[in-house]
């Protein structure tokens, strides 16, 4: 089980809510994905109706909902849209996005630890979509992030991990729970992130846009099962030269 905050999760997968061809897709999908943290773009959301059509379809006991601020631009924006999800989500949860290029989707990590810093001290549990960055981790971590988001490639990619030196780097010295966010393009992509040490992964475009996402989701469960389990397991050395498996001598010469 993997622990965050004050809550306990038994799925190591995280999900998104964009790119469904429908909210029932959706819907369907994430229920086989086994996913209990959904995080939903505040911008879909109309924060006035408690009827909200994408809310209606995430209303199940074991799903946990973490707004994100996906399109706010600086610190400041993301403060104020944090503080928006919790008067009307009623959860102080947040999935700190910051980035203003809207073309690479880059995160701004200069703002990303300002809005960090100051939503901790407003009491928010914070996980902010950051580079693979190791220093930016610590520093973030210092501020009182919850947990870290480094990316393995761009968002929506589906490049898969492109930085997996770098997550390596973070993975050994972090001391808060390291979910790999964006660019995981397949199940394969997953289970390594999971065999790499990663405490948990987030998937969205991978699943919303194959052509069966309610089987890809339960491909995308299974994988991350497995390289959790291979991760404990601990995997053999890797050797420049072959190894024989079974004894090469006493055996054709006797």
């Amino acid at each position: 089980m993997l622990t965050i905050a004050d809550k306990v999760f038994n799925s190591r997968l995280f999900t998104g809510t964009g790119k469904f061809s429908s909210a029932g897709v959706m819907e369907e999908a994430l229920l086989a994905s086994g996913s209990e943290l959904v995080t939903v773009a505040l911008k879909r959301v109309d924060l006035k109706s408690s009827e909200d059509d994408i809310l209606s379809h995430l209303n199940y006991p074991q799903i946990n909902l973490l707004p994100n601020t996906s399109g706010v631009r600086n610190a400041k924006e993301a403060v104020f849209a944090a503080q928006m999800a919790r008067e009307a989500l009623e959860t102080n949860w947040i999935k700190l996005e910051i980035h203003p290029d809207p073309k690479y989707l880059m995160p701004d990590p200069v703002e990303t630890l300002k809005a960090t810093e100051e939503l901790a001290k407003l009491g928010f549990i914070i996980l902010p979509y950051i580079h693979a960055d190791p220093v930016l981790c610590k520093h973030l971590e210092n501020a009182g992030t919850a947990a870290v988001m480094p990316l393995g490639s761009p968002i929506g990619s589906n490049k898969g991990l492109k930085t997996i030196d770098f997550l390596e780097i973070i993975i050994s010295q972090s001391n808060v729970p390291v979910i790999i966010d964006a660019g995981i393009g397949s199940p394969s992509d997953a289970a390594k992130a999971m065999e790499i040490g990663a405490d948990a992964v987030l998937v969205n475009t991978a699943i919303a846009v194959s052509r069966d996402p309610v089987k890809m989701a339960e491909a995308f469960k299974i994988a991350v099962i497995a390289g959790r389990m291979a991760f404990e397991a601990k995997l053999g050395a890797i050797n420049t030269y072959a190894v024989s498996s079974s004894p090469l001598t006493s055996f054709l010469d006797d």
